[in-house]
């Protein structure tokens, strides 16, 4: 498989991790955990890998990074940085813990161009050491460059393991009909849209209509933006999958503090297995959420409790 071309512009540290060269920024990953609801507790699921640039040594923000790459660059840019994101992912997580990362459909203006950005994620994930099935690609809200050529290349990474989401719903266009045509595996609602949602009674039942809707079609879903703690409990009321936001964690450079989330992934993971066996030695098939009591009062997460 021919080499990635995001590696060419690839520096590795003296702690294991990966920066990237563009320029004159050194590009960094941070990871931001995204959380799940389970039995009143929260839960690392995955993390979202995002791009910190820094220019001698001090940070620059992504936004001004961006606007400086000229329009003939801007795929090669991101290759780039899904590299960084998997290649650091590979070093800082265990072997159970999911990636979320993105792609911009306006790039995918023909056949050549997705088959570029399929050919080279699976050459890095080969470097990193992370299986397909651990890579969620996220479709982002800009319009795609070509419909067709979108919808063939979301098939074939589901082809090869990914699972597919698509990004910032509410936004731009990231709206039903792409979810329609895309039939991804999660939804994860634009922040800003969520949270003006959250802020009033008919927005929390629109929300909860919405979670309703993409579960019965069997996909999940994301809430970003989690700002509060009140939108956080709203969220929960409304049934959704996963959360993510500023009051839950913030993203960390890789190799960042995961070691208290991972932690709380193995624990869960151990006593998932171990409540598996039990039921096996008692003859029960399955456990239904009935069994356990909820005990929103306990619930823990990474280093806060509430």
């Amino acid at each position: 498989m021919p080499r990635s071309i995001g590696l060419g512009h690839i520096a590795r540290q003296d702690d294991g991790t990966a920066v990237g060269i563009w320029g004159g920024y050194t590009l960094k990953s941070a990871f931001q955990p995204i959380f799940s609801f389970r039995e009143g507790r929260l839960l690392v699921s995955a993390y979202e890998g995002l791009i910190r640039p820094f220019r001698d040594e001090h940070p620059v923000g992504p936004g001004i990074f961006f606007s400086s790459i000229p329009d003939i660059d801007r795929f090669q840019v991101e290759t780039l940085a899904r590299t960084l994101h998997l290649l650091n992912a590979g070093v800082s997580f265990s072997e159970t813990a999911s990636l979320f990362v993105n792609f911009d459909p306006s790039h995918f203006v023909d056949a050549a161009s997705a088959a570029s950005a399929l050919q080279d994620v699976q050459g890095v994930l080969s470097e990193a050491g992370i299986s397909a099935e651990r890579v969620v690609c996220e479709i982002t809200e800009q319009e795609t460059g070509s419909d067709e050529t979108l919808i063939r290349f979301v098939q074939a990474l589901k082809g090869y393991g990914h699972r597919v989401a698509v990004d910032d719903y509410g936004a731009d266009s990231s709206d039903l009909k792409r979810i329609e045509a895309l039939g991804p595996d999660i939804v994860k609602f634009d922040g800003a849209w969520t949270g003006r949602l959250l802020s009033s009674a008919p927005g929390v039942a629109m929300l909860t209509d919405m979670v309703r809707a993409f579960a019965h079609k069997g996909i999940r879903t994301v809430f970003e933006g989690i700002e509060t703690g009140q939108q956080l409990e709203l969220a929960e009321s409304c049934g959704v999958s996963m959360v993510q936001g500023f009051a839950l964690a913030r993203p960390q450079l890789a190799p960042g503090a995961f070691a208290e989330f991972e932690a709380a992934r193995e624990s869960e993971r151990r006593r998932a297995l171990a409540g598996t066996v039990e039921h096996l030695e008692r003859g029960k098939v399955e456990k239904t959420k009935g069994d356990v009591p909820s005990n929103r009062s306990g619930r823990t997460f990474g280093r806060r409790g509430s």
